[in-house]
């Protein structure tokens, strides 16, 4: 997998890493079991602070979606990402929720809010689960 890190963005690069790791793992491009490179090997290829990377993977780690052994490396978690929880969409509410009060502030409607999430949906879920 490719990641395509914008070191000019407001997004910190830790935050592009796991987003788009996700995103691989949303898409398919990245299976349970699939090896990622190690900590020291992406910030090497990026050309940036290893602890970055390390921030990314960790936080990776914590949420489930990567396992990480001294031997092995670093690996998509083998039994998959756990299913939505009540905590996990909790957590959804509270990150989506200032996104759409902005955009309410910017006047964008309910009706193109859910065609912009629709759209986005479709870019990234494989096509037989859409």
């Amino acid at each position: 997998m490719l990641l395509e890190i914008n070191l000019q963005a407001e997004e910190p690069i830790y935050t592009q890493i796991m987003y788009q790791v996700i995103e691989g793992i949303a898409k398919k491009q990245l299976k349970p079991g699939d090896e990622l490179p190690s900590v020291r090997s992406l910030a090497s290829d990026i050309g940036i602070n290893f602890h970055t990377v390390n921030k990314a993977y960790q936080l990776l780690k914590q949420e489930g979606y990567i396992l990480i052994h001294r031997q092995k490396g670093v690996v998509i978690h083998p039994d998959g990402v756990e299913k939505a929880s009540e905590a996990f969409y909790a957590k959804l509410r509270r990150k989506v929720r200032p996104l759409i009060a902005e955009s309410i502030c910017r006047s964008v409607t309910k009706e193109e809010w859910g065609m912009l999430c629709m759209a986005i949906y479709e870019e990234i879920a494989p096509k037989e689960e859409q």
